[in-house]
């Protein structure tokens, strides 16, 4: 039997993929839970659509991300905290405050896309990478100053 699969099924196949399966499986289990539709020349014709609409959604979004990603490149933040001896801060800066001293500055990043290692802990300047789409990342350049 060969049908179109609606989303990803493992060790079967990914969302828009034209598989062949056994009958049973098909009728009795991708079918009734809508994983799947039978790949007849409409469905396929309507799948085929389906794809380069979304690969042109993509397209726009990843143009945007380069586009922001090129922006951050440009920027640096600073950020101050109170520090002890040896520049050593009471505290730490986070991926929440590079994403608020962000938004301050107008740019508009969620803070699980800053992909910190570890919170900075000392006075310096770092480089930050932000990830703005599975493809783009930027960097940016985080100032932590003492108070």
């Amino acid at each position: 039997m060969q049908l179109i699969l609606q989303q990803d099924v493992p060790n079967v196949g990914k969302a828009g993929d034209v598989v062949n399966v056994k009958d049973g499986y098909g009728r009795n289990y991708l079918l009734p839970k809508q994983m799947a539709v039978v790949a007849d020349t409409g469905n396929i014709k309507q799948m085929e659509h389906h794809k380069r609409v979304v690969a042109s959604k993509l397209a726009k979004q990843k143009g945007a991300a380069d586009e922001l990603a090129q922006k951050l490149g440009q920027v640096s933040i600073t950020i101050s905290r109170e520090s002890g001896d040896e520049d050593k801060l009471f505290g730490s800066v986070t991926n929440k405050d590079i994403a608020e001293a962000l938004r301050a500055e107008g740019y508009v990043v969620d803070r699980h896309d800053i992909k910190l290692d570890a919170p900075l802990k000392q006075l310096g300047v770092f480089e930050v990478p932000v990830r703005l789409h599975p493809e783009v990342t930027g960097t940016l350049k985080v100032w932590v100053v003492k108070k």
